[in-house]
């Protein structure tokens, strides 16, 4: 539960969050031991118990945020946390586990973009995740992953049997729903100065693509005199091209930076966009394509990785390393209505296909055969 910190959840914080508590409110016949690397909110575990689980929470030292950190958490602090807690499992919801501890162990595998991107990730975190990443996934006794799409990379890559991955799909808060028009409308108006918007939602760094995007933005601008485009994401690292990017662009006057948002304002400022925009280089689910087929409003993504195999029929794909593919996409949301439309209708079929209820059953069948 390392990421699953109040006011910062983001797709691991999410997958772990919501994963978490359906598993122990299904399962009160078992203990939950939530273990987390700084102190915690207190209300989920009093919240979760009062429904009927049976949860503790325990902070386990130091706080992981390095890899030298990585290494002492999982290979020194963890083992001995669950050896004094006397844990049957262990449930990993983000990539990592112990190759010194002997608890069986399930572990979540969300994408191997580092291997695909390396020049995206800082040198020593680099170091680290190519060494111990093939190492857990052979350690652990069962792997899942969120898309099919990385359960073939997981793999090939790394020589693994695929009998051993289940495929256990994300889910998407069902807060998101469409916006009557007079939200929509106050929508625009608090995020974009009342212009008809599109917006992309997620942290940024190399890998989301958004010097590319910027530059098909400004490219799209100059044919449409009305839409702006919000971003929706803290800045993560390595965001100095962005910086650059943006203050080079004719139209960066129409580009709105409103940082990471709560759940209620996302839910707001998604439900007023003209269209989300997600041409991400590499993704292992994309949770922000399902949280906009919820808001019923249509989808840009990328023709790679997980995105079309989430996206279904219900997004207008394009190649993400090619800015006027990108720009052409946008033209065509603002310009066509129809699209528009067909892309959110079906966006009602593809979204019957994910929630957070069957990641939690399917977590939950990969789990007992492993338990002793």
């Amino acid at each position: 539960m390392r990421f699953v910190l109040p006011g910062k959840l983001e797709g691991i914080g999410w997958y772990s969050y919501e994963t978490a508590q359906r598993l122990a409110l299904n399962h009160p016949e078992h203990e939950f031991l939530f273990l987390f690397d700084r102190p915690f909110d207190p209300a989920l575990i009093q919240t979760l118990n009062r429904q009927g689980a049976r949860v503790s929470g325990h902070v386990v030292s130091p706080p992981a945020r390095h890899p030298f950190l990585w290494y002492l958490w999982f290979e020194w602090a963890l083992p001995a946390a669950l050896r004094r807690l006397k844990a049957d499992a262990f449930f990993s919801p983000d990539g990592y586990c112990s190759l010194r501890s002997p608890v069986p162990t399930l572990m979540v595998v969300h994408d191997l973009a580092f291997e695909h991107y390396g020049n995206h990730v800082p040198p020593l975190v680099l170091r680290f995740y190519r060494h111990f990443s093939p190492r857990y996934a052979r350690r652990a006794e069962a792997l899942a992953t969120v898309s099919q799409a990385t359960r073939d990379d997981l793999a090939r890559r790394y020589n693994l049997n695929p009998a051993r991955i289940s495929v256990v799909y994300n889910g998407a808060n069902t807060l998101y729903s469409p916006l009557p028009p007079e939200a929509a409308a106050a929508a625009r108006a608090h995020y974009a100065a009342s212009a008809p918007f599109f917006i992309y939602v997620g942290s940024v760094h190399p890998r989301k693509n958004l010097v590319r995007l910027l530059q098909a933005f400004d490219q799209f601008a100059g044919q449409d005199a009305t839409h702006a485009l919000v971003v929706a994401g803290r800045m993560a690292w390595q965001t100095g091209s962005v910086k650059s990017v943006w203050n080079a662009m004719k139209h960066r006057h129409r580009v709105h930076w409103v940082g990471h948002l709560e759940v209620e304002q996302l839910r707001l400022a998604l439900g007023g966009a003209t269209a989300l925009l997600y041409p991400s280089l590499f993704e292992g689910f994309g949770i922000p394509i399902l949280e906009a087929f919820y808001a019923e409003v249509p989808v840009l993504t990328s023709n790679c990785s997980s995105m079309p195999e989430v996206a279904g029929k219900a997004a207008l794909l394009v190649d993400p390393t090619r800015v006027d593919s990108i720009a052409e996409g946008m033209l065509r949301l603002a310009c066509e209505p129809e699209l528009r439309a067909a892309l959110v209708a079906q966006g009602r079929q593809e979204r019957t296909r994910f929630s957070w209820d069957k990641t939690a059953e399917l977590t939950w069948q990969a789990l007992v055969k492993i338990l002793p």
